[in-house]
């Protein structure tokens, strides 16, 4: 029994923790009728180290068959790095990550050179 239920709760630790982070957002207050004020803010560094590095390295150094990301920028425009996010290469697939923080991340990357 204790068994299973150390297996639950890490199993849902991992599952917040992948599922996690990124966005933060301020819901307006609809008992005072104002208008409607999003912050929306995407850490884009703690998305790569938290979805890239495992393939591609902690330092983005590359590894294996996976190619070297510390230097993207440098080969790759901010649209180009988008177009892989979203659409996979080699063995990347595709909507890793999405919406606002791929953008962030291609945004972050393409500033790597």
């Amino acid at each position: 029994m204790n068994k299973k239920l150390l297996a639950a709760i890490f199993g849902t630790t991992l599952l917040l923790a992948a599922c996690g982070g990124g966005e933060e957002s301020k819901t307006p207050d609809t008992t005072t009728g104002e208008g409607t004020s999003e912050t929306v803010t995407v850490d884009a560094e703690k998305i790569v180290n938290s979805k890239c590095i495992s393939c591609h390295g902690n330092n983005l150094q590359g590894q294996g068959n996976f190619p070297a990301l510390s230097d993207i920028g440098a080969r790759l425009s901010k649209d180009e790095i988008l177009a892989v996010i979203n659409d996979g290469k080699g063995a990347m697939p595709g909507k890793i990550i999405s919406g606002e923080d791929a953008d962030a991340v291609a945004e972050w990357l393409s500033n790597k050179k």
